[in-house]
């Protein structure tokens, strides 16, 4: 009962994960599918860029919640149902992998920044501010978003050996920061040939 409980909530955080939110916010209310502007990315940067501050914020926050609502509420579930909590973590995994492959995007999706950042909320909150910290100084010096959210995210893969969590925790938070490096490898390249997009507005 317990494996046909676990399958069916990691299933279900992958779909959750696959809702392509800058499509439907551009679609419903803009009438403009952001795939089509800009980088394409189905992300809160792209929005932003596309539709404008208020559009790309909305995406972002969106986004976010998505792996902290499934790791809440999966971990709830297992409270409930006397299961192992390390489910909620690879329902998080899920998600992420949801967001960044979304079965209702043809599997292009964001680069699991927002997403991140929001199962770094759930897992650890300290080390979530830690890396927006960083993330926020590295944006004011380089002016690169993909940059910035690379090494925020590499701050925290190192901590991960320090922080409180199972075994199974721990190669989940380092999945996630590994599969969004890997997201941006090709923003890694344009910024080594000069010619990935900076932001104008810090």
């Amino acid at each position: 009962m317990d494996i046909m409980i676990s399958i069916i909530l990691i299933i279900l955080s992958y779909l959750y994960g696959s809702i392509p939110f800058a499509l439907v916010i551009g679609r419903l209310v803009y009438k403009t599918d952001v795939r089509n502007y800009g980088s394409g990315n189905l992300g809160g940067t792209n929005t932003g860029r596309v539709l404008g501050k208020k559009a790309g914020v909305a995406v972002i926050l969106l986004d976010a919640s998505k792996a902290l609502l499934v790791m809440l509420l999966t971990s709830y579930l297992c409270s409930l149902l006397k299961m192992n909590n390390d489910l909620a973590y690879i329902c998080a995994l899920a998600c992420v992998i949801g967001h960044c492959y979304p079965v209702f995007a043809n599997f292009k999706g964001g680069k699991a920044v927002s997403t991140a950042i929001g199962f770094f909320m759930a897992v650890n909150p300290i080390g979530a501010v830690l890396a927006l910290v960083v993330f926020f100084i590295v944006l004011k010096l380089s002016k690169y978003v993909s940059l910035s959210s690379v090494l925020a995210s590499s701050s925290v893969l190192f901590a991960i050996p320090f922080l409180n969590m199972s075994m199974t925790g721990k190669i989940v938070t380092a999945a996630v920061i590994l599969l969004l490096i890997y997201r941006h490898k090709e923003n890694l390249i344009r910024i080594k040939n000069g010619t990935e997009n900076k932001i104008t507005w810090m």
